[in-house]
């Protein structure tokens, strides 16, 4: 197994006894029982726009579901900008992009990470085409293939009003979670994100409200308060 550090952000990991992971383990729970009629196994997360943290809560979000002892998969597809590599202190040499050009399966991308369950498949190199790449059929074949082999899949996507690459996937997804940094988006951002996931009839699972003022929080509020990265 690879060495990794990871860092102070992956806080379900590092301290999973804390009140911000108790929440990741409360957004896990509502994902759960968001729906009785469809089963949830491939979970993308995005985002109205960059540095609202959503690579951060898709980070945690996989590390809270395979502390319940299944086995779970993060890919990372914020192939023009991705985060993950450095929240896992792994490396990106390879991965989706390689494994998409090079029409690899995932036992050839998938990488180890130090926490029981979970594994990772990095963005890889930068490719000139992400739009095309997430759309082909090689990528919706390795869903597939990640769909037979692990209990719950999640995606890191772009932004979903900076590219159209994060509605791509949405369509090959079973439910999207939207990240929002509440004080820096407004309305009329989010409901033209929740406007872009219907246009290609995505599930919208919920929506995470990052950085909220505590003051503002009561006992039936989640809210999840960190240093957006992603």
């Amino acid at each position: 197994m690879l060495r990794m550090t990871p860092k102070w952000n992956l806080i379900t990991q590092l301290n999973p006894k804390s009140p911000i992971s108790e929440g990741y383990r409360m957004l896990r729970t509502n994902i759960e029982f968001s729906t009785i009629k469809q089963k949830l196994q491939v979970i993308m997360v995005t985002s109205s726009k960059p540095s609202e943290g959503k690579s951060t809560t898709c980070a945690n979000m996989a590390v809270a579901f395979a502390q319940t002892n299944k086995k779970v998969l993060l890919i990372d597809a914020d192939l023009r900008k991705p985060s993950q590599h450095h929240l896992f202190g792994t490396s990106n040499r390879n991965g989706l992009t390689t494994a998409l050009f090079n029409q690899k399966g995932l036992q050839d991308v998938v990488q180890h990470t130090i926490t029981d369950n979970l594994f990772i498949i990095h963005a890889g190199p930068t490719p000139p085409n992400p739009s095309e790449l997430l759309s082909s059929e090689p990528m919706l074949e390795l869903i597939e293939e990640a769909r037979r082999k692990y209990d719950v899949v999640i995606i890191d996507t772009p932004p979903i009003l900076s590219v159209t690459d994060a509605q791509i996937v949405a369509t090959k997804c079973d439910g999207v979670v939207l990240v929002i940094d509440s004080g820096q988006v407004s309305k009329e951002l989010v409901l033209k994100s929740k406007a872009s996931l219907e246009h290609v009839k995505a599930k919208l699972l919920g929506v995470v409200l990052n950085n909220m003022n505590r003051s503002q929080v009561n006992s039936y509020s989640y809210y999840y308060d960190s240093a957006a990265d992603g």
